[in-house]
């Protein structure tokens, strides 16, 4: 018999257990996970904080999951440590697992920035379930709102507290909203389409200090200003959950180090999503990509290969997809580079808020931006993916309604869809 261990539960972690049944039908997979909730799609937080879906419907997959694949899930229970030596987990309750396969899922945590006042009452991060529920508890309309961070998890949630009729103001170290992912002309789209959506910003001066006695009632600013609130959202990115394998021998950069496979150095001990450095197509490198479908297929093939499988990973690109107030965006890849090797093409319709930037380099695409007409960004990825020669084509690629048709038939004829994603045939 072979102990499936599995650390997680999110959709790293579902799919470690669907890799696993794949091939696997018998041995036992037990899964233990610090939040006490079948696993749930994290991106509908914060659609749960304005009310535009209930909780019952946040599901990541059916609730007869466990029992359909024969998993013993432990839920509301953290994994303290583990022994590779004696091929065990030891929980906080003192309760020890024996493994022989491990998965470890444990995805990431926000960010604490250093600001004075950070710990008072009012404060609240956003990417678990229960933040949002403490949140949606504690604003009511009129309430006023900060939100620290004008990336996507802050926006999602200034977003979410103007439908639930809160005053909201977004605060940002960066002049730019989205700034890991935007260029200056996308973002300034993007920054009026919220504003004329109710929301105010104060950008490019960080945030020092949180006023008020033990809950918070202003923000203070860098330069001497102040602004009066009532609560404070943090927003300002995440760091991979790494303590469980502290002084355990695994190797350790940003993430978790894993070969191909998703093994760590230790044998029988894999890694996946989140918490892990995959291979990034375009940078050519390892790096933490923290998106759902990475996670998913890092965790399936995780999963197939602690079964017995021999199955090679073949990378990950970053990709954001996201709509706000109706205006959608999708950036993939190296979207906002200025980089002398880099040559960005661009088309814009600002009345219409429409912004395409293509980045390519030595005539392939390595990157794009997509602002308000999204329909083909599938088969750009894809072409990121397959790393396929452009040189003649990319004013082409600008148009909005490009399509297969477009393309050079030797690159159609190559293509085929694989559950449900366009992928290279090589």
């Amino acid at each position: 018999m072979i102990n499936h261990l599995i650390i997680g539960n999110s959709a790293a972690a579902i799919g470690g257990v669907e890799g696993i049944r794949r091939s696997d039908r018998e041995n036992p997979i037990t899964l233990i996970a610090e939040e006490p909730y079948p696993c749930y799609s994290r991106p509908l937080i914060s659609y749960y904080l304005e009310g535009k879906v209930a909780e019952n419907e946040m599901g990541y997959r059916g609730a007869d999951f466990y029992a359909a694949n024969r998993v013993e899930a432990r839920l509301g229970v953290r994994a303290q440590r583990i022994d590779p030596d004696r091929q065990e987990v030891i929980l906080e309750t003192g309760e020890v697992l024996p493994y022989d396969r491990l998965l470890i899922a444990t995805g990431s945590r926000p960010v604490t920035p250093p600001i004075k006042g950070i710990e008072k009452k009012g404060v609240f991060f956003f990417n678990k379930l229960d933040y949002a529920r403490a949140l949606r508890q504690y604003v009511s309309p009129g309430s006023r709102c900060a939100v620290i961070g004008g990336g996507l998890t802050g926006l999602k949630a200034a977003e979410a507290l103007v439908h639930l009729g809160a005053r909201v103001l977004v605060t940002d170290i960066s002049s730019c909203l989205l700034s890991s992912i935007l260029d200056p002309a996308g973002a300034e789209i993007v920054k009026r389409h919220l504003a004329g959506s109710g929301i105010g910003f104060q950008l490019g001066v960080p945030v020092v200090e949180l006023a008020g006695d033990s809950r918070v009632e202003g923000l203070i600013f860098a330069d001497g200003g102040s602004k009066a609130v009532d609560a404070v959202i943090v927003a300002t990115g995440v760091r991979p959950n790494l303590e469980v394998v502290s002084d355990t021998g695994v190797d350790v950069g940003q993430g978790i180090i894993v070969d191909n496979q998703l093994q760590t150095n230790l044998p029988g001990i894999f890694a996946a999503g989140d918490v892990s450095e995959g291979w990034d197509i375009v940078l050519q490198q390892r790096r933490v990509i923290a998106n759902l479908p990475n996670a998913y297929r890092q965790g399936e093939t995780a999963g197939r290969n602690m079964a017995g499988e021999k199955v090679v990973y073949p990378g990950g690109v970053a990709l954001n997809s996201v709509s706000f107030f109706g205006l959608a965006i999708a950036t993939a890849g190296i979207s906002n580079s200025e980089d002398a090797g880099v040559e960005a093409v661009r088309y814009l319709k600002e009345a219409e808020k429409i912004y395409r930037r293509l980045n390519f380099r030595e005539g392939r695409l390595v990157g794009y931006i997509c602002i308000g007409e999204i329909s083909r960004v599938g088969i750009l990825t894809a072409l990121i993916k397959s790393r396929t020669p452009l040189a003649d084509k990319r004013q082409g690629l600008l148009k909005g309604d490009f399509g297969l048709v477009d393309l050079p038939e030797e690159v159609r004829l190559s293509w085929r869809w694989e559950r449900g994603e366009l992928t290279w045939r090589f």
